[in-house]
């Protein structure tokens, strides 16, 4: 599909929502706009508090700690999941004996970790690059061990007969094999990464956007939360679009995808 065509469809798509919200909102074809007001706020109010906040500056400095929280988690959490993925891959006897503990790892509950984090690292930054590194770690693990796990014994053996090392294969099959794998759990990070930082600030922090959030909710101010939420999707929208970049770039022997 040409990608202008597709960008009009998606752009169509937010669109609709928009005028879906403002006429349920100012009118009473879906019940008293009063009480929709209270509980989901209005558009453009949502969207004049947005541009009050780029226009006065405040919202710079919190969208800076945000940021800087979820690139570290994204990071040391890619990073690790990536390092330690291959690392299990390729060592089938270690690989089965931590299994059962990763399984228990990942299956804490986040939630319960925030406060733990909040009371070892302090309300900090670290506490929520922590939480985030967390919910990061395991996504991209488990993609990479599968896509190394998946690489197909016919060219494993072809690349060993035809003389490759261990560093070779690594970087002529394993890594070609895990590298659509680990995009894919990139994609995904991105989010959880920002969902790390943005939670343990709802829970406790003096900035940030998940700060911003959990005032204007403590006061019952919707707007600033709708607000605030459609700032945290444009920040996560523009990360995965940067994302996307370097995968395009990194994956252009990738094969295209047919229509």
């Amino acid at each position: 599909m040409d990608k202008r065509i597709l960008f009009l469809l998606q752009l169509s798509v937010a669109v609709i929502v928009l005028i879906v919200w403002h006429v349920a909102s100012t009118t009473t074809l879906f019940g008293d706009p009063k009480n929709i007001r209270f509980f989901f706020g209005e558009p453009i109010a949502v969207g004049q508090r947005i541009i009050d906040w780029f226009a006065d500056g405040s919202i710079w400095y919190h969208l800076g700690i945000t940021l800087t929280e979820a690139a570290l988690a994204f990071i040391i959490g890619s990073v690790g999941g990536v390092i330690i993925g291959f690392w299990f891959a390729r060592k089938p006897l270690l690989a089965a004996v931590f299994d059962p503990y990763v399984k228990a790892a990942n299956a804490l509950p986040r939630v319960v970790l925030a406060p733990i984090f909040a009371l070892w690292l302090g309300l900090g930054i670290w506490s929520k690059v922590a939480l985030g590194v967390t919910l990061v770690f395991f996504i991209v693990f488990f993609n990479v061990y599968q896509g190394v796990k998946e690489v197909s014994p016919t060219i494993l053996s072809n690349a060993r007969m035809l003389g490759m090392n261990g560093r070779q294969l690594l970087r002529h099959v394993y890594l070609p094999s895990a590298m659509s794998w680990m995009f894919s759990s990139l994609h995904t990070s991105v989010g959880f990464a920002v969902v790390g930082a943005v939670v343990g600030e709802y829970l406790g922090s003096a900035a940030g956007l998940g700060y911003l959030i959990h005032e204007a909710e403590s006061v019952f101010d919707v707007t600033g939360v709708f607000a605030g939420m459609v700032v945290l999707t444009f920040f996560v929208l523009l990360v995965d679009w940067v994302v996307s970049l370097v995968e395009n770039r990194l994956l252009v022997w990738r094969p295209k995808p047919a229509n």
